[in-house]
């Protein structure tokens, strides 16, 4: 009996769902735990670090949207999800979550080394079958992000710049993004300045307006 247990149990699919509405992310949780083969938790951006070392998942479900899932405070980067880690790491491998119409999460996303691609607008149905095409390392990629992946492409910003301009565009100070991203004031000003040379903006402002209008934060 107890073998038969552990049987079952190495075909189980541990599962973090990292997302901070609260509400969506409970709904999803509830949804994806009636599968028998998946082992579901949930956190929010603030708990995701801890409940990565605690869980210990195969899959992690991350929602891309937001400055959150950059480089800095409570970031994807601070656990370290991806693909490309060994097996039984933290993280494990990343199934991103993006909106159609925003290629700056497809694109940081992809540089982090994520596994799967699945629109928002996607059916459940969808989630559950990419989260097991990712457990078993397969690559998966909803087709609706098929034409963000070509915008992705385009963006002239680097992944850091992006974060720096994400954590803008939520109206954080120079000061704030320094302290989030581990940077000096200086080198947050001299990013700012990169960004807005490759933009073709007049300013920080323009910038934000320019790159929001291309969906890139």
């Amino acid at each position: 009996m107890v073998r038969d247990r552990e049987r079952e149990r190495q075909n189980v699919t541990r599962v973090l769902l990292v997302h901070d509405t609260n509400l969506l992310r409970t709904a999803l949780a509830a949804f994806l735990g009636r599968e028998p083969d998946l082992e579901v938790s949930a956190a929010s951006w603030t708990g995701a670090a801890a409940a990565a070392r605690a869980v210990r998942p195969d899959v992690s479900v991350v929602d891309m949207d937001g400055p959150e899932a950059g480089e800095g405070c409570g970031a994807v980067g601070a656990w370290g999800l991806g693909a490309g880690r060994g097996e039984g790491e933290e993280g494990g491998a990343l199934l991103a979550l993006a909106s159609v119409g925003r290629p700056g999460p497809l694109r940081r996303a992809y540089e982090m080394g994520a596994l799967g691609y699945l629109s928002k607008n996607a059916s459940p149905d969808r989630l559950v079958e990419g989260i097991r095409h990712v457990a078993k390392g397969e690559r998966y990629i909803d087709e609706s992000l098929g034409f963000g992946f070509l915008q992705a492409a385009e963006i002239p910003l680097t992944r850091r710049e992006l974060s720096v301009l994400s954590l803008a565009a939520e109206g954080a100070s120079v000061g704030e993004i320094a302290r989030c991203l581990h940077l000096s004031n200086g080198t947050v000003r001299n990013y700012m300045a990169s960004i807005t040379r490759k933009t073709g903006a007049r300013n920080r402002v323009d910038a934000i307006r320019i790159s929001r209008g291309a969906g890139w934060v």
